[in-house]
């Protein structure tokens, strides 16, 4: 299994933090979150990972290149001088899985202990039904600042709305994905006509596969850490889960 870990972000609500370290690079009682990313996705049976870089890059290679386990998963890394949103980083790098039948992908600001392997066997299922992505789904909090999803009663997500002004229910996108192939026939037409096009995944991706995607409800442990008030409650969660 293959997968895309972005990566790239700036990390500007992380600030003064990011001034100084790259965000996938943050610590976690003692230990980068990417260092924890890679030894979950090694546990967990994904073999190949593409992550891309732009802020501090520098220090992500010096990382990639002293991680321990990186014998037991090949990582690919992706530079982008300047960045091309989540989508775009997608498409430009299509290369990595085309010898794939799916993959995944995931926001390297997670953190997360999520079961990949369940998830993958959701993901089978939901293709049988004509799926062609499976999206990990958390009850937000605050819906507003969240993609949301409309579901139908078999799981089916029937909308999807980037921050929408007035949510329709509170099930969140959390940047866990599983895709086929065929989720490149719907990127904007756009990103065939510029190397450097900036594609955002919730605002021009999502929206059209609607009707063609489902949702997995994470029961594991979940929290995006691009705030310093969520990181920090991080800090005082991740430990009871070690």
């Amino acid at each position: 299994m293959k997968a895309f870990l972005l990566a790239a972000g700036r990390g500007t609500r992380l600030r003064p933090y990011t001034d100084t370290i790259p965000k996938c690079l943050i610590s976690i009682q003692g230990k980068p979150l990417l260092g924890i990313w890679l030894d979950h996705l090694r546990q967990q049976g994904v073999q190949e990972v593409l992550i891309n870089t732009h802020h501090h890059a520098h220090q992500v290679e010096a990382f990639v290149r002293s991680y321990s386990h990186r014998r037991d998963i090949h990582i690919v890394l992706s530079n982008e001088p300047l960045l091309l949103g989540s989508a775009g980083t997608i498409w430009q790098r299509r290369d990595f899985v085309d010898s794939e039948d799916d993959f995944m992908i995931f926001y390297a600001d997670n953190l997360t202990n999520v079961d990949l392997k369940q998830f993958t066997k959701f993901h089978q299922k939901c293709r049988r039904k004509n799926g062609i992505l499976t999206m990990g789904l958390f009850p937000a909090p605050n819906p507003s600042a969240c993609g949301i999803v409309e579901l139908d009663s078999d799981q089916k997500i029937l909308a999807f709305t980037e921050k929408p002004k007035n949510p329709i229910s509170n099930l969140a996108n959390a940047g866990i994905y599983m895709a086929s192939q065929e989720i490149f026939e719907f990127f904007p037409s756009t990103s065939l006509e510029a190397s450097t096009s900036v594609l955002d995944f919730g605002n021009h991706v999502l929206p059209l596969l609607a009707g063609r995607m489902y949702g997995y409800p994470i029961t594991e442990y979940l929290r995006d850490i691009g705030t310093i008030e969520s990181y920090q409650q991080a800090l005082t969660e991740w430990p009871d889960l070690l």
